[in-house]
């Protein structure tokens, strides 16, 4: 692609003559995203021990993960706009200082709300950061096999991030205080902050000066909001009144969503991002795989530290292998064979391998072994997972148009936010109410304390089960939804570049044959 082709599609000209401190700034926009990925996972070790300390109820602790990967998810589009608008780079630094005060706040909780709130407002702020990040290194790193190369050590860092995470919320919660696990992000954010400040240089030329679609950001974000409230309220039942009155007001508001943006000259979502068949398909698979990991990993944490009384530190390396499997499955099956072999053919599988590690957690009692059960569970999650996930990301902008680019690496975000933040209040309410019911069923043959507390444990597991079955389904479902949708060929066959977050569309030279 020539020089000239390249400047006015409003990139950076080439590797040679961009910006020469693009791999400083790699560094800080990976220790940016670092600390977001640290983030998640500390918090999920950390929550029993909050729960207890706050007073929060088994039926509003979800609320912990849900309000942030609820704001996460409602407001990616809406930063990755934003970043178009108002400049990536200053979008990020904003990202990252919000991030640090909503870290702060969170740590300093004294109230189950004022958590929930804290959790609301990172989810905010990483919904600035996080496209933001990916675009900068898109319009920072034009060159594809340096783009190829930035991006690697961007998702290996993502990946590696998790078990960093699990470990260091498993250290800070036993030996410090669960506190230190939202504290720890503040001297993440403010290094991060500042040497993006003075190392990112951003390209001229690169801003959408479209304007922003108020409409679509006002009606996407309360529509969301609505759906993912009624899952977490259907604890109380399905047909109660104001949980039926937010499912319809959810279908109201993303209907009124899906219309305003076929009808207004800069939407924030053009839908031609989403109709295509194969991102249709990888945005759609990827958030109903991901409603069944969210709430898996809730189950487990408090099955490892409540029903076999496992330390948080204990907790966090027993995580390890679901991590391992991941990277396993991602870096040497899904990128091995991804070149070789049709996107589907990694996807379906990878969902059904995963599925299986599902399968092995329903069979969980109390007297469980993890060595015989929970083991071969997570390292068969983290492999499907991971080998599925790799042709996914690949595929987020397959065929987009530059100007679309942003706005489809940021839907895989969205797929991804929002169908954790559903899987976690559905598959809590569903172990919530199986819970209920199995305790009620037996609690009157408990006559003593112990055996009550027994079957309160039994009940705990019963519930985990019931829920994980239907997590089964989904990865099932998801698997299928990847084979009949996705028929991609092989990446070195499209003529499409796709790169994560990149403005990946070459003049028809594939960036997977370079």
């Amino acid at each position: 692609m020539s020089e000239t082709a390249v400047k006015a599609r409003g990139v950076a000209p080439s590797s040679e003559a961009g910006d020469a401190n693009r791999w400083k700034a790699l560094v800080f926009i990976a220790l940016a995203q670092l600390m977001v990925v640290l983030d998640a996972t500390i918090v999920n070790i950390a929550l029993p021990s909050a729960q207890r300390d706050l007073g929060i109820s088994d039926g509003n602790r979800q609320w912990v993960v849900t309000a942030y990967a609820l704001a996460f998810g409602g407001l990616l589009l809406f930063g990755g706009r934003l970043a178009d608008l108002w400049g990536r780079k200053r979008v990020f630094v904003t990202g990252l200082v919000g991030f640090a005060a909503a870290s702060a706040l969170g740590g300093a909780a004294t109230t189950g709300a004022m958590m929930f709130g804290a959790r609301a407002l990172q989810g905010v702020f990483g919904a600035l950061l996080a496209p933001a990040a990916l675009s900068l290194l898109a319009v920072m790193f034009t060159d594809a096999k340096e783009r190829a190369k930035a991006f690697g050590i961007y998702g290996a860092i993502a990946g590696g991030g998790g078990a960093v995470g699990f470990i260091l919320g498993g250290v800070l919660t036993e030996y410090l205080d669960w506190r230190w696990t939202f504290f720890v992000n503040i001297p993440f954010a403010i290094v991060a902050a500042s040497g993006a400040y003075f190392v990112i240089r951003e390209p001229e030329g690169g801003r959408n000066r479209s304007p922003l679609d108020i409409p679509g950001v006002v009606l996407s974000t309360v529509g969301l909001v609505s759906l993912v409230y009624a899952f977490t309220r259907a604890s109380d039942g399905w047909s109660d009144p104001l949980t039926v009155g937010l499912f319809i007001a959810s279908a109201v508001f993303l209907l009124a969503f899906v219309v305003t943006e076929t009808k207004v000259k800069a939407p924030l979502l053009p839908l031609r991002v989403v109709t295509d068949r194969n991102r249709g398909g990888v945005y759609l698979s990827l958030g109903i795989a991901v409603i069944a990991m969210f709430g898996t990993f809730l189950f487990l944490t408090y099955y490892l530290q409540v029903i076999k009384g496992y330390s948080p530190i204990k907790t966090g390396f027993a995580f390890l292998p679901m991590i391992a499997g991941m990277m396993t499955g991602s870096t040497q099956i899904g990128a091995r064979l991804m070149n070789r072999v049709p996107a589907r053919a990694l996807m379906g599988p990878g969902f059904l391998v995963a599925a299986g590690g599902m399968f092995l957690l329903t069979q969980l009692e109390i007297g469980s072994s993890y060595a015989s059960t929970v083991l071969p569970a997570m390292m068969l999650l983290g492999l499907g997972m991971g080998t599925a996930f790799m042709p996914a990301m690949s595929l987020a902008t397959l065929g987009v148009e530059p100007r679309d680019a942003g706005v489809a690496s940021a839907m895989v975000n969205t797929s991804q936010q929002v169908g954790g933040a559903i899987g976690t209040a559905l598959l809590n309410t569903i172990a919530a109410s199986a819970t209920t019911s199995y305790v009620k069923d037996h609690i009157a043959t408990a006559t003593t304390k112990p055996q009550q507390q027994l079957v309160q444990m039994q009940g705990m597991v019963h519930g985990y089960t019931n829920a994980i079955w239907f997590a089964v389904g989904m990865l099932v479902l998801a698997s299928a939804i990847a084979v009949t949708f996705v028929n991609a060929g092989k990446p070195d066959t499209t003529g499409v570049a796709s790169g994560e977050g990149a403005d990946a569309v070459e003049d028809a030279v594939p960036v997977f044959a370079h």
